[in-house]
C-alpha cells in the first residue's frame, strides 16, 4: 500500500514539474512576441493533437513557416514566425544561464531545469527560398 502511494506521489511531482516548465516556456514565448490563439474547431484540434507536447514545432501553413507551441490543455497555441522564435531561443538560453548560475556551487541535480534550447519538429518538406 505504501509503495502505491509513493509511486503516485512521484508521478504527481513529475507532472507538476512538467507543468511548471511548460508555464515558464509559455511566459518566454509571450515575452518573445508569440501570439496566443484559441483552438475553436475540430479541425484545429485535430491538427494540434499531432504536435509534440511541451515543445515548439515548426509547421508550414499556406507556404509559410510558423513555430507553434500547444498549451498543456491543447485549447490554445502560441504562434510565431522566425523573428519571434529567434527571440524565444535567446530568452530560453538566458533563462538556462540564469538557472545554471543559481545552482552553481550547489550539489543539487539540474535534471529539472529547462534546457538551453527547445527541440524543433519540422512538418513537411523544408522550404526553398527563391
Amino acid at each position: 500500500m505504501a509503495v502505491v502511494a509513493l509511486i503516485t506521489a512521484c508521478q504527481t511531482v513529475g507532472t507538476n514539474n512538467a507543468e511548471i516548465v511548460a508555464s515558464q516556456k509559455e511566459a518566454l514565448l509571450s515575452q518573445s512576441g508569440f501570439k496566443v490563439i484559441t483552438v475553436t474547431t475540430p479541425k484545429q484540434q485535430q491538427a494540434i493533437n499531432g504536435l509534440a507536447q511541451y515543445r515548439v514545432s515548426a509547421v508550414k501553413y499556406n507556404g509559410k513557416l510558423y513555430y507553434v507551441f500547444p498549451t498543456a490543455t491543447k485549447d490554445k497555441i502560441y504562434v510565431g514566425k522566425q523573428k519571434q522564435f529567434n527571440a524565444y531561443k535567446q530568452a530560453l538560453g538566458g533563462a538556462a544561464d540564469e538557472s545554471a548560475s543559481k545552482s552553481a556551487g550547489s550539489a543539487g541535480s539540474t535534471a529539472n531545469q529547462p534546457a538551453a534550447h527547445d527541440d524543433i519538429r519540422r512538418r513537411g518538406p523544408p522550404s526553398r527560398r527563391s
